[in-house]
């Protein structure tokens, strides 16, 4: 279909949805006649609608009319919702741009699809360098996503909202409610974090955690730091190898076995 079909298809789309959102479950006067007419509620909103809309709403079934009334049907709930989410979706898909990238994931190597323009790590992903390769490896990219989803799963992330919790002074009566037990799967991801933290060292594991975890840019990483220009990229860039290295650490050297050859009956000679 030409553009300028799908655009006036849309634009259609819109003015059935407009109205049968208008109708609602309470009945409408319809009055007008030709290419454009209105309808009014019971509480005396009105609406100025194109009377194609109208003949599309009754032929598909999505509306009704009885005299001088106009209905929604049951089938017009359904249509209204697949609709706002069809347009929902083509929203979304026009701010965000999605690519595949192999993780592993317990020990398999599985294909996902990331919005690479959702995080400022996603962002970095698209980079190239001079050879046309990714900037960040695939590699080093899954492993600042898995340090994210431990942080967050183990709820590191600092409350910014008031908490209604008691605090440690205070002497909380016993009852329901009335402390936070951590489940064993929160303290698990809250320790692989830390160990996450120790293999970086202090020198890679804030610039890793600011943009992985707090999701801030790197510029503002620079700033807060007082780096200079571009650093920020190849430091963080040298602590996520470092952690996928600590993620997925290579397989140790096989030892060098020794091989002595001599016929049969051979006996080495031993100094006393």
């Amino acid at each position: 279909m030409a553009e300028g079909g799908k655009v006036e298809t849309n634009k259609a789309e819109g003015r059935v949805a407009r109205l049968l959102r208008f109708l609602g479950n309470a009945g409408c006067l319809l009055a007008g006649e030709g290419a454009a007419a209105s309808v009014s509620r019971p509480d005396g909103a009105e609406l100025s609608i194109a009377a194609d809309a109208i003949a599309t709403a009754l032929r598909r079934g999505l509306a009704i009319r009885r005299g001088d009334r106009l209905y929604a049907t049951r089938e017009a709930r359904a249509w209204l919702r697949r609709f706002l989410s069809a347009r929902e979706e083509a929203f979304l898909a026009q701010h965000r741009t999605v690519e595949q990238v192999e993780i592993d994931r317990d020990g398999r190597r599985e294909a996902v699809d990331i919005n690479v323009t959702a995080t400022p790590l996603a962002a970095l992903s698209r980079l190239k360098d001079r050879s046309g390769a990714r900037w960040l490896p695939s590699e080093a990219l899954a492993a600042g996503e898995r340090l994210a989803r431990d942080f967050h799963y183990g709820a590191l992330q600092p409350r910014v909202t008031q908490s209604y919790e008691p605090r440690l002074g205070e002497q909380a009566r016993p009852g329901a409610g009335t402390a936070v037990e951590l489940g064993d799967a929160v303290i698990a991801a809250r320790r692989r974090v830390g160990a996450a933290v120790e293999a970086m060292g202090p020198d890679l594991s804030g610039v890793a955690l600011d943009v992985c975890c707090f999701e801030k840019g790197l510029e503002t990483v620079e700033r807060e730091r007082r780096w200079p220009p571009r650093s920020a990229k190849l430091m963080l860039r040298t602590a996520l190898l470092q952690l996928h290295r600590h993620y997925d650490p290579p397989a140790p050297p096989k030892a060098r076995r020794r091989h002595a050859w001599g016929a049969e009956g051979y006996r080495p000679e031993l100094s006393v």
